[in-house]
Order: C-alpha cells, then structure tokens, then sequence
C-alpha cells in the first residue's frame, strides 16, 4: 500500500514551496499515516495544485489578508474524518512545522490561514466536517465545527419553529471558531452566550487522543469554550443546548440623522437598553450618509431590534421605556427567529430559509478589506464626547465605517465572569464593535484606513473599560500586542499584554490549562495562550492537569509548589527574617537579618545567579547546602541538617507559630521600604518578636 501512496502524492503536480525537504518530509508521513489511498489526492492540497488557489480563498473573509504579500501554507489538509487530523497533527510535530486550524475563515486577523511568522505552515480546514444533527425530543444538536451559523440555524428551523441556538447573526460564521471565543448573538441576553449552552464536545490534542467532555475534564472543557480558537488543540464537534422561543418573533429598524435628533436618542439609549426585559436585544448602528434635505453629510444611528414575542407585546414595552424613540406599528415585523437573523444582517424581509446556506454573500464582516476592534462601556457616555466624535466620520477614508452598539445586561448580568474564559459580564452596559472597510484598489493605500479606525479608539480610551481595556477575542485585534515566535521564556509575560485584555483575570487559569495539556507549545499562533516556560523546564506531566482551585476573581489558589514558583523571576523562594538578637561584640541587642533561600537547582548555577542578581550578599560555596525538596521544608522549619523524613509526620514539634503563645499580622508590599523604617520598627519591641519577608 505505502509505495502506492507515494506514487499518488507525487505525480500530482504539486509545488513543494521553497522549502522543499520539509514538505517532503511531510507528505511523506502523510502517505504513511492515511489509511484511504484513494481520498489522499482529493484531501491534500499544495501550492502548485489547481485547486489549492480556490480552497484557500474559499473561506478567507478578510481580503486584507490575502494579498499577493500574504504568507501562504505549504498544504491544506480537508479532512474527511477526525483519523485524517490525527495524521496532520503527528506530522506536523515530527517535521517541526506549524498549524493552523480553520472552521469559516472568519478570524479578523486571519491567523486560521495565514501567519506573520516566517516560518513553513500547515492548514486544517474543517470545511469537510460540517453535520447538523438535530434531537428535537431532547433539544440538543450535535454540530462539527466545520458548519456554519447559518447552516445551524437552518436545520434547527427546518425541524421546530419553537427551538433555536443563542450564537451570532453572522450566518456564514464557522460553529468552531464561534464557540471557541464565546460568540453572542439575538438571544444572549435571554440565554447567554453560545458557549454557554454547549454541554460536550470531541476534541483531538497534541498527543491525537480524540477526548470528550469526561475524558478531557472539566478545566480543559471549561478552557475551550471561550478561550479563543487553536490554543489547545482540535475541536471536532460540539453539543448545544437548544433553547425556547416563540414561534413569532418582532424586529424593527429606525433611522434618526443628526437632524432628527439622533445625538440625544443615542446617548439617552445608554440608560435604558441594558435594562430592557431579557426577550429584547437592542442595537445601534452609526455611520455616515447623505442627508435628504441638502445632499450634505450627516451621521445617522439606526436602532434595531429583534423581540422574542408578538408586535403588540413589544409596543407598550417601548412606549413605556424608550418613548423618545417613537417606535409605531408600521415599523415592525413579525416573523420566525430563524429569518430575524437574517433580517438582523440586511437580507430583504422574505428571503427564504435557504439563504443561511449561502456562503459567498458580502456583507459587514466577511468578504471586504477591513480592520475591526471592540471595546466595552461600563458608564454612560457624555453627549459631548458623541457630538466630537460624529466629524471623524466626515473623513474620506470613513466613507464606509461604522460603529455598532450592542445592549448587555440581562442573562449575561447573571453569569459570573469566571464560569467560561469569556468575562465581559455583569457591569457593562454595551460594547462597541469598530469596522472600516475599503475597495481592491484602495488596498494600497490601506494604511490610511487604518491609521482611522486607530484615531476613533484612541478617542473612545477616556469613555470605555479599563485596567484593562477589555476586548472581544472573537473581534481579534493584533493592535493589542502578539507572541514572539520563539521566545518561550518571555512567552507568558508577552502574551498577558494582549491576553488580559481578551480574558481578564481568566488569563492565568488559561495558562495553566495550556501547560497541563500542551506544554511544548504545539497549538500557537501569535494570540494562542502559551505555557509556563519554568514549568517547561521542570517537564510538565502533560497526562494531568493537575490539581488546583480558583477563587471568585479566577485568580489561581494552586498547592503545587513548581507552579507558585513559575509566577515569579527566579526559580527560588527567598525569605529574609528580622529579629532582635544579641551582639557577639558587646552583648549588646542589634538586628539579625537572616537571608534564606531554596533554588530549584544545584550549588553552581546558584551562585552564578546570586552572583549576578545580589552580590552584596557575598554569598558561598560554604553557605550553600544540597538536599531533595521535601528535606528543604524541614530545613525551613529549622530541624538539624540529615533529620529523617519521617519528621514530617511529626505533630509536635515547637516553632514560632505552633506550640507558643504568639500572634501575627501580615501584609503585602507593593513598593520598596525605607531603609531606617524596619530598624525603627523593630527597636524596643519583645525579644522573640521577629519579620518574616517573602519575595
């Protein structure tokens, strides 16, 4: 069979790259690792194949990231079964080369198909894998990742009118990237986000072990609904919790220009929207057009609506809290909730079912050169900041922006941050989406599109979220920092720049989900979560995730001494102990500080580190002792050198805090203390009082 595969691969034509060793190399595996030889042809796309041009733009939705400049993959790989993925993955670790994964083409910054690494990559592309199946007795679907929203939506319409999924209106969105970084849509102030309704999922990790929700466990299960796409490993398929709605829903669209008052109806919006009942999802939509008196520019914010109940429910409700907005019969619709998603994105009302099946329609987010970015308002905006902000729309290179408010509030006011990696809950009253988009031929000169959409954020910095300023991982924005590509001891600390941002305090719980079951870095990509670098090097058990607990902020309360340690700059725990002790000159009292420390390390890479860190200290050979940690602990605990390990399990030895009558207080320090304040501190207080300081 093997000299028959190779036999297929090689007389197709295809272009080995520049790097032409290394595609071998892979192919190659790729032959011996694929049990179908008659698909391989079919599934396995190099750069000189005919085919290889139309699968890669197939799903490209950013034309700013497929430029004639754009790094490209040396294969794609659509794979027909998840054996086919597990073949990929060990090749692609065996030969050193990176992967990239891709559902629907929707990241904003292109990084499921194109990289800014110069460096030789593979793509997945699950377009393959896209099965719905629908149980309506129990109200669940199973969904690969490789579908689309809309492809979703359709057959979960085709089968109820009572049955629906809270993800986002963007009907040629990829379910697997959706579902990774959160996805919100009509129904997320009634039911949450999208990830907050899935209840299992099939994934295959770097070790090609396809998991469930049991056999991955909870922190990786909890890891990958929200935690954004590629970071820990292949996400085959999901099971959604399907959710209630009428078999009538409401929607309208009103438009108010600046000369109709639109300033005041948005910043009166503000107050309101995030208060309205659970069943309505409000936004606003602000952009620039021509105004009908004079042909002159103005700024026009359309206010749109999707209702989960009749027309004459819905107006009475607005009449009662936005009466300012004048909403009247002749403004709404009445229609299922599958088509609303379809109104929600422009299509003429009418348009049947099937249209969430087409793929290649332009629209907002997909198919267009764009830039995007997100931010999010936790205080009502003055009415002066939007009359300074509408003139930045009159700019050239505005001719086709637009900003979009979307009301939180609701289920998503309920939902502790902590419960999925997504935290943008309680407390925000909208958040801001930002797109600027522009033609073919103005590509070129895209840096002045950019340099715009940059202005309006920096603007917006006084008036949104901030430490940090949060941000949408689904509205990717590479302007938020990235990864260098090699850097594994910095890795952590560069990516926190970007990722507290992305996952506030979440963050470090997805760092350490990412060491436990990928701690060489396999899945990554210049916004993936890496792994600890220090726990690298202690070689993490990448067969547990370990034990740990995480407090209501998500910090982690983790009892594994390695990982506190790979918190901090050095691998050591230093304390320095205060004390009021005799002078052996005079017998006078005086002030002994004693500086101890445990290195996770030997006696020579010691001293060279304290050598250089602190050689103030003076510190020796002679000083330095050598022994397994647990003995360290007794050391600590000032039991004499050699004493058995059984003294461990002693439960009445004598130390400063047990078997005395003593109290302590703590504190922390976030700034160095005067010299003289510890000495003053300390003089005339009990001979057995003493100040324990640990870095």
């Amino acid at each position: 069979m093997f000299p028959f595969l190779i036999v297929v691969l090689f007389s197709l034509s295809w272009k080995i790259s520049d790097s032409t060793q290394p595609a071998e190399e892979f192919l190659h595996c790729l032959s011996l690792r694929f049990h179908n030889s008659s698909s391989i042809s079919e599934l396995v796309y190099t750069q000189h194949n005919s085919s290889y041009s139309s699968v890669l733009k197939s799903s490209t939705q950013n034309f700013r990231l497929s430029t004639p400049s754009t790094p490209t993959p040396l294969v794609i790989i659509t794979p027909l079964h998840a054996s086919h993925i597990q073949a990929t993955v060990h090749c692609c670790k065996k030969h050193g080369l990176q992967l990239r994964i891709r559902s629907g083409g929707h990241d904003f910054e292109g990084l499921s198909y194109t990289t800014t690494y110069e460096v030789p990559f593979v793509v997945i592309d699950l377009l393959n894998l896209r099965s719905v199946r629908i149980n309506v007795e129990k109200g669940t679907a199973w969904v690969e990742s490789g579908a689309t929203v809309g492809e979703l939506y359709y057959e979960i319409a085709k089968r109820s009118r009572t049955l629906a999924f809270p993800a986002g209106i963007g009907h040629t969105v990829g379910v697997g990237g959706h579902l990774s970084g959160g996805g919100f849509g009509l129904l997320f102030r009634k039911y949450g986000l999208a990830a907050d309704n899935v209840i299992d999922s099939r994934l295959i990790d770097v070790k090609e072990r396809i998991l469930d929700r049991k056999s991955m466990g909870e922190d990786l299960f909890w890891a990958i609904r929200g935690g954004g796409g590629s970071s820990f490993g292949v996400v085959l398929a999901w099971k959604l919790n399907l959710v209630a709605v009428p078999a009538i829903v409401t929607v309208f669209t009103v438009s108010k220009t600046l000369e109709q008052n639109a300033t005041k109806l948005v910043h009166r919006w503000q107050y309101i929207a995030h208060k309205l009942p659970k069943e309505i999802h409000m936004s606003i939509g602000i952009s620039r057009v021509k105004s009908n008196e004079n042909e002159k520019m103005t700024i026009q914010a359309s206010f749109r609506a999707v209702f989960l109940g009749s027309i004459d429910e819905l107006l009475p409700l607005m009449e009662e809290k936005f009466p300012q907005l004048g909403i009247v019969k002749e403004d709404c619709f009445e229609m299922g909730w599958a088509e609303s998603n379809l109104y929600s994105t422009q299509f003429p009302i009418g348009v049947p079912l099937e249209t969430l099946l087409n793929g290649n329609r332009k629209s907002i987010l997909s198919k267009l050169f764009f830039k995007a970015k997100s931010d999010y308002v936790k205080q009502p905006i003055p009415e002066t900041t939007f009359e300074g902000l509408w003139p930045k729309f009159y700019k050239e290179e505005a001719k086709s922006a637009i900003m979009v408010f979307v009301a939180y509030g609701g289920k998503m006011d309920e939902i502790l941050e902590t419960e999925t990696p997504f935290p943008h809950r309680a407390g925000n009253l909208y958040s801001i989406s930002y797109v600027v988009d522009w033609e073919e031929e103005e590509n070129k000169n895209s840096e002045k599109f950019m340099s715009w959409i940059r202005r309006i954020h920096n603007y917006m910095t006084p008036y949104v979220s901030k430490s940090p300023r949060e941000v949408y991982v689904n509205f990717r924005d590479l302007d938020t920092g990235t990864n260098e590509i090699n850097d594994k001891e910095n890795s952590h600390e560069q990516a926190k720049i970007w990722g507290i941002k992305y996952f506030k305090n979440n963050f470090d719980r997805l760092v350490h989900v990412k060491t436990m079951i990928d701690p060489e870095n396999f899945f990554r990509h210049e916004q993936s979560v890496p792994p600890l670098p220090c726990l690298l090097k202690k070689g993490a058990n990448s067969n547990s995730l370990g034990s740990f607990s995480i407090d209501v902020n998500g910090r982690i309360l983790d009892k594994n001494p390695w990982e506190k340690i790979c918190f901090g700059p050095f691998e050591e725990v230093v304390e320095v102990a205060l004390g009021v002790k005799s002078s052996k000159d005079d017998d006078k009292m005086t002030i002994q500080a004693r500086f101890s420390s445990m290195f996770l390390g030997g006696t020579d890479k010691l001293l060279q580190l304290m050598e250089e860190k602190f050689p103030q200290l003076g510190l020796m050979k002679e000083d330095c002792l050598e022994m397994s940690w647990a003995e360290s602990d007794l050391y600590f605990e000032q039991f004499p050198i050699g004493a058995p390990l059984e003294t461990l399990l002693g439960r009445n030895h004598k130390s400063a805090l047990s078997k005395s009558f003593f109290k302590a207080k703590s504190e922390f320090v976030k700034q160095p203390i005067p010299e003289m304040v510890v000495a003053q501190v300390l003089q005339g207080r009990s001979k057995s009082m003493a100040m324990v300081f640990v870095a």
